[in-house]
């Protein structure tokens, strides 16, 4: 169920992760925001298709935040590398998963997947959605990965990459969303937000 501009635009607006990356892009557009990580253990299998588990996770992240907090506009998201046959990369863990998560990029042009759930805590009214973006890269050696790693820290991204930094020297194009790639689609929340009542532009 979506609301249908029942929110004031001043309305308390809090973004339940704490992805640098997200704070970023959000700050990025001047709205006054708080950061409330949620405390969810998020779903890492895919059981239906990929869309449908990025947007489960981006509920269970929002809503929990949601239930903590009396009011405000909360936003969830959850992003996720799609290489095919129900299998996804998510963060990885360690510099040996860093490493051999960059080469399964390599291989073949693969999609990042992020959901969004946008809930407003005091009513329970949500909009949830998802947008995918379709990355392309040229192969690093294993001395450039090397390399990147000591300018990039893998272990906060989806994949272990950015696109926005360092990353950008190998990724040699995307068709979609550039913020989507980053973790945080912003038409798609703009548009989204719009239904709350909450205007990006002011």
């Amino acid at each position: 169920m979506k609301s249908k501009g029942t929110q004031k635009i001043n309305a308390k607006i809090i973004l339940a992760s704490g992805s640098p990356q997200r704070k970023a892009l959000l700050r990025w557009t001047g709205l006054p925001f708080t950061v409330k990580p949620s405390r969810v253990e998020e779903h890492g299998r895919i059981t239906s298709n990929c869309a449908d588990l990025v947007r489960k996770n981006a509920v269970l992240k929002a809503e929990d935040v949601a239930g903590r907090t009396k009011e405000g506009i909360i936003i969830g998201a959850d992003t996720v590398v799609y290489i095919g046959n129900k299998h996804i990369l998510g963060k990885p863990r360690n510099q040996r998963e860093a490493r051999q998560t960059l080469k399964i990029l390599f291989s073949s042009a693969r999609w990042v997947y992020t959901g969004i759930a946008v809930v407003d805590a005091r009513s329970g009214i949500k909009a949830v959605s998802y947008e995918k973006t379709r990355v392309f890269m040229n192969p690093l050696s294993d001395e450039e990965i090397t390399r990147y790693h000591k300018k990039v820290a893998p272990y906060d991204k989806a994949g272990g990459f950015d696109i926005e930094g360092y990353g950008c020297i190998f990724i040699k194009r995307i068709e979609g969303c550039y913020t989507n790639v980053i973790g945080l689609p912003m038409a798609k929340l703009a548009v989204m937000l719009k239904e709350f009542g909450i205007n990006l532009l002011g």
